[in-house]
């Protein structure tokens, strides 16, 4: 029997492709050991559990960017929360390790590589984190997203993928999305999200451009986030919805998207060749412009920056886009060049090979 241990948390980017892995690890031999690694404050608490696997815990212990009483105090701090994951890979005798990045993973390599366990990262962002970067160089295998991350020994796999996004078939769902959500099937349809909060720049936009938009014969489905702070205008033709927990529906439906680039978004709406405006999120280390390059190098993509995403831009731009039936079209094959579905099997493959060097 093989025991995996998979490390990453925090946020939805490093869990969501986390599970999409562990959840083919375990269809794949009902016998394997699945075991998650994390911390105590991030969404694994909540998301890993609710899917039925064991979550063990390591200690919080952020990198110091700054002198300061936690600077002062990781020197402690690190080396324990190293020889914590140690205990871990010796009591459940695992025999890799795979990382996802976030405070969990950095530990975890040190520690299979102490222990002699090899160690797989994969780093989802063009731009890698701290954690994937270091781990990297004593890597058994290092898988990326996009083509050019620069972290050491990079292979372009893909994303780990959710099962409902690996198996749609977007034109047999299609009539059963326009119904969940109350528009018409045979008309095209702007899906425009921004996240589980939401993104204040898109729904402000929206707010004063959606009748262009609707003007042009399209329909719109706007998920504004849970800190909705969206008006509902009441018109049968844009459909305002806080939160969409059936998000391969709202994709079975979309013929264009307007969102942001996260790196999970970027890699899922390429799979599934939908062409895109990605406004990337401007706070941060630049990492959402940098998803998104590749689709719009390869012509599935374009990209708005936030401070520009207004409704001029929206009726000089986006409407245009969306009545050249011919521009839409060359989008969608060139996301077909760029996408995947196969992330979580190529990434696999990747630890079936480290489990036998």
């Amino acid at each position: 029997m093989t025991t995996y241990l998979l490390t990453g948390g925090g946020t939805a980017g490093h869990v969501n492709p986390l599970l999409a892995v562990a959840d083919a690890l375990r269809a794949r031999d009902v016998e394997a050991s699945v075991l998650v690694l994390g911390t105590r404050e991030g969404l694994e608490t909540r998301l890993v559990p609710d899917r039925g696997y064991e979550l063990l815990f390591v200690d919080r212990v952020p990198f110091p960017r700054r002198p300061n009483g936690a600077a002062a105090r990781f020197p402690v701090r690190f080396p324990r929360a190293i020889a914590q994951v140690r205990t871990h890979i010796r009591t459940r005798a695992v025999d890799v390790v795979v990382g996802f990045g976030g405070y969990a993973s950095a530990p975890a390599y040190l520690a299979a590589r102490r222990e002699g366990v090899p160690y797989v990262v994969h780093e989802a962002n063009a731009k890698p984190g701290l954690a994937n970067v270091l781990g990297a160089r004593a890597a058994s295998g290092v898988g990326v997203v996009f083509e050019g991350t620069p972290i050491r020994g990079g292979r372009v796999v893909g994303m780990p993928l959710r099962r409902e996004i690996v198996d749609l078939d977007r034109d047999e769902r299609r009539a059963e999305a326009a119904d969940a959500f109350g528009l018409d099937p045979s008309r095209p349809v702007l899906l425009v999200f921004g996240g589980s909060l939401g993104a204040r720049r898109l729904n402000g936009t929206l707010a004063e451009a959606w009748r262009d938009i609707v003007g042009a014969g399209w329909q719109i489905l706007h998920a504004t986030g849970e800190r909705n702070d969206a008006v509902d205008p009441g018109q049968p033709d844009y459909r305002i919805v806080s939160y969409l927990d059936r998000m391969e529906l709202a994709f079975a439906l979309a013929d264009v998207i307007v969102s942001r680039s996260g790196a999970a978004t970027v890699a899922e709406v390429s799979a599934l060749g939908i062409p895109a405006v990605y406004v990337p999120y401007p706070v941060g280390n630049g990492e959402q412009a940098l998803n998104a390059a590749s689709a719009l190098r390869a012509g599935a993509a374009r990209i708005i920056p936030d401070a520009d995403f207004t409704p001029v831009r929206v009726r000089s731009e986006v409407v245009p886009l969306l009545q050249d039936a011919a521009a839409l079209a060359a989008m969608r094959a060139a996301a077909a060049t760029i996408g995947t579905r196969s992330g979580t099997a190529n990434l696999i493959e990747m630890i079936d090979a480290a489990l036998v060097r």
